[in-house]
């Protein structure tokens, strides 16, 4: 076992509470000394004995106790990592805002130790444009924000706010921590963004991809100790600095690049939403209306299927992930769609999420099904895309 911590775990108002005490147990069980610092609010969903039993210390939560201790002070400053689970919007907003107006509120300030927050709301409020930039602070700061997922919520709500689960959040915390190295001396390449194909110096066909996922596997790799090779395509987020930048325009140009990279890669990520068709014909001027207003006719012809031909050479030892967007909304056709598409591809393993107009593609979340060769459904991810990064690198570490 790893040296034993000091773990403060914050405990705050929302009915999500509940699953703070498999976080402490887990944490207790694997020989860590916990606190917990329980908002008021807090103990209106899971009772003080409870948390102290399970802890095995008592709970802490007026900031006027032990005042000739410092205690407001003392506790933040003794712990090795401070994990807040759950983490309503409103006390997402007061760490982002520097606000102790109650005892976490100045462990929080007091300590330099790692900060790991699992957010737990209704979906508009996480969704809300202040807590979207409240969560971008924390995260700036250094913070690693663990979900939400994506399901059942309070009453009959569901979608993304739900708390992560336990294991999961116990994960992310001891890695802050001790780091994860998993990845360490292999290469890893990644495509990101989407690709554009010109008719004209003006006009192009394109999509809507942002590159945001592509680019948090790429960040989410640098931190698991990989070198990272990433192949952007029209970004509109910044690359992360640490990795080796190859710009790509087209589907045609993205392929040279992913075809000469992946022969020295040990996993690759295709990310990137590759144009399936580019113009037969790229005008050199641009293309003008007529006074006839007759409608205007285009010859598409087909792009290569850079994933299926990566995954048919020779790739003895790397693992080949591709990517499948759908718009369908049933889970079982979702499913199904992905599966015949991973049997055309021939990747060792598919991620399968869902697209359309407000989700997916230029959002800040994901809800991603992974799926291996053979189609068995390996793990479902769901929340920041930083978080759904990990959670697919996961599997394809341990590959």
């Amino acid at each position: 076992m790893s040296t034993p911590l000091t773990i403060v775990v914050g405990v705050t108002g929302g009915i999500a509470a509940y699953k703070a005490v498999g976080v402490i147990r887990s944490l207790v069980l694997a020989g860590h000394t916990v606190h917990v610092v329980a908002t008021e609010a807090a103990l209106r969903f899971v009772g003080r004995p409870t948390l102290e039993a399970i802890s095995r210390n008592p709970v802490q939560t007026d900031l006027y106790e032990g005042v000739a201790e410092v205690r407001h002070v003392a506790i933040g400053r003794s712990a090795d990592l401070i994990v807040i689970a759950p983490a309503t919007a409103n006390t997402i907003a007061k760490l982002a805002a520097g606000i102790a107006d109650d005892l976490l509120g100045n462990t929080v300030l007091a300590s330099t130790a790692p900060l790991v927050i699992a957010p737990a709301m209704h979906t508009e409020m996480w969704r809300n444009p202040a807590t979207v930039a409240n969560v971008a602070t924390l995260r700036r700061r250094g913070a690693r924000i663990v979900g939400p997922g994506n399901g059942q919520l309070t009453g009959a709500d569901s979608g993304p706010g739900r708390m992560e689960e336990p294991d999961v959040i116990v994960r992310e915390a001891l890695a802050a921590v001790h780091g994860r190295h998993d990845l360490a001396g292999r290469h890893v390449l990644v495509s990101a963004g989407g690709t554009r194909e010109p008719l004209d110096p003006v006009r192009f066909l394109g999509n809507r991809s942002s590159g945001r996922q592509g680019v948090a596997i790429a960040e989410a790799a640098l931190a698991r100790g990989a070198d990272v090779t990433l192949v952007a395509a029209h970004l509109e987020v910044p690359p992360p600095a640490r990795a080796r930048l190859i710009e790509a325009g087209t589907a045609l140009e993205l392929r040279g690049a992913m075809t000469d990279a992946a022969a020295s890669a040990d996993l690759v990520v295709m990310a990137a939403a590759v144009a399936d068709y580019r113009p037969a014909d790229v005008r050199d001027a641009k293309i003008k209306k007529t006074d006839a207003h007759d409608p205007l006719n285009l010859v598409l012809v087909e792009n290569p299927d850079i994933l299926a031909e990566l995954s048919a050479g020779e790739h003895t030892g790397t693992v080949i992930v591709g990517f499948a967007a759908e718009t369908e909304q049933d889970r079982d056709e979702l499913l199904r769609l992905g599966r015949e598409k991973l049997a055309r591809k021939g990747c060792d393993y598919l991620v399968v999420n869902r697209v359309g107009w407000t989700t997916g593609f230029a959002s800040d979340d994901n809800a991603v099904v992974i799926v291996d060769s053979a189609g068995d459904i390996v793990m479902e991810a769901a929340g920041d895309k930083l978080s759904v990064a990990h959670r697919i690198l996961d599997i394809v570490a341990e590959s």
